[in-house]
């Protein structure tokens, strides 16, 4: 195996300018605009070809000179809209908006090894497509590129996150179920206003959407065992006096699951506790309960390539099997249901959470992934 440890160890200052641009100035969903140009900027001057698709996804394809498969690597480009207290001297310029969750990193990890295997690319058997997707955070940009296109003769795909649950330089991978699959709701509750005095007058909308809401977070606990879910209402919206019955309540929120048993359960016991809370009440609603990202599954072959290939460029003790999988969710999972593939974890070198605005990865966790795709890329290809 090629020494892609010490290749990307010898860019590290490159990687971690890089790195600091993205962060400095972070872009919401769909509006990736300066960080595609700055991505588009760099697959050029590799001599790797790219298109722009959906505005701000960006494309690039290395051939290699010798004959193979094609494979593709995918890196999330959006930041979220939160502000940022890391005080780190490269921290984001943009007010509202900050790589919280570590897709700075992937970027420049993905670039890293866009560099690393096009310096041999006249050795390289088959074809690497570079996938640089918007939108992970909010509608998800993953099943937009597929109905574009992009893995149109792609023979697997892999991709990675960074993780505060490991350490630096260690890697994590699971077989199978590892990030639920979600479905967002959204219920707006119609009551009757009334004097607060003369309740019976009325319908109550608040308390309707506030029985309901302490329904619905209760649902996880009645599934079956080994079926697995977590429900969160994350805003709840009523009323204009405090005197008054509310006519008139919102909330909306999420629900995760891992499998389809308990996403098909789960959602079946979301409709029946509206309905009871909604007939308690004597109130009407519109209910809007929408299929989110379908959930990561790995393919086992490809994991234990990703896996072999980790362990052979790191050593046994830093590759760990991740014994648990996430109830939070990833838009990879759209191109796992098209294509045989992985995705594992990098060590972010950070013990703040993801999607803390102060979370803050070591820049020489893009290095290790750099070093870990090509060495993914690599064992897939010459297999």
């Amino acid at each position: 195996m090629t020494d892609y440890l010490n290749q990307a160890s010898a860019i590290a200052e490159r990687l971690a300018g890089l790195r600091h641009a993205f962060h400095r100035c972070p872009e919401l969903g769909n509006r990736e605009f300066k960080t595609a140009e700055r991505i588009e900027g760099e697959l050029a001057a590799l001599g790797i070809p790219a298109r722009r698709l959906l505005d701000t996804a960006v494309v690039g394809t290395l051939t290699g000179g010798l004959p193979g498969r094609t494979v593709a690597l995918r890196a999330d480009m959006d930041a979220l809209p939160l502000t940022e207290a890391t005080g780190a001297d490269f921290a984001s310029e943009n007010p509202g908006a900050m790589h919280a969750c570590g897709h700075d990193v992937h970027m420049t990890a993905a670039l890293g090894a866009a560099r690393l295997l096009a310096a041999r690319r006249d050795t390289l058997p088959g074809t690497v497509v570079f996938l640089f997707q918007p939108d992970e955070e909010g509608r998800g940009g993953a099943q937009r590129m597929i109905e574009a296109g992009v893995l149109e003769g792609v023979d697997a795909v892999f991709g990675a996150h960074v993780s505060p649950e490991l350490p630096l330089g260690e890697v994590g991978v699971r077989s199978g179920k590892f990030y639920a699959a979600s479905d967002t709701f959204r219920i707006v509750v119609h009551g009757k206003s009334a004097h607060g005095a003369e309740r019976e007058k009325g319908v109550d909308a608040l308390g309707a959407a506030a029985d309901l809401t302490t329904r619905l977070i209760a649902l996880p606990k009645a599934l079956a065992p080994g079926e697995t879910g977590v429900l969160t209402v994350g805003t709840l919206h009523a009323g204009t006096a405090e005197n008054a019955l509310a006519d008139r309540a919102e909330l909306s929120g999420i629900i995760r699951t891992l499998g389809p048993d308990a996403r098909a359960a789960l959602k079946r016991r979301f409709r029946e506790a509206v309905d009871a809370a909604l007939d308690d009440w004597g109130a009407t609603a519109e209910v809007e309960l929408r299929a989110s990202y379908p959930g990561v599954v790995n393919d086992e072959g490809m994991t234990a390539l990703a896996e072999r290939a980790a362990r052979n460029l790191l050593g046994d003790g830093r590759v760990h099997a991740i014994a648990r999988p996430t109830m939070t969710t990833e838009d990879f999972g759209y191109f796992l249901m098209e294509r045989p593939g992985s995705f594992y974890h990098i060590g972010a070198g950070c013990e703040k959470p993801l999607h803390n605005t102060s979370f803050l990865p070591d820049d020489r966790a893009a290095v290790i992934a750099a070093a870990v795709h090509c060495a993914v890329i690599e064992a897939f290809l010459q297999a």
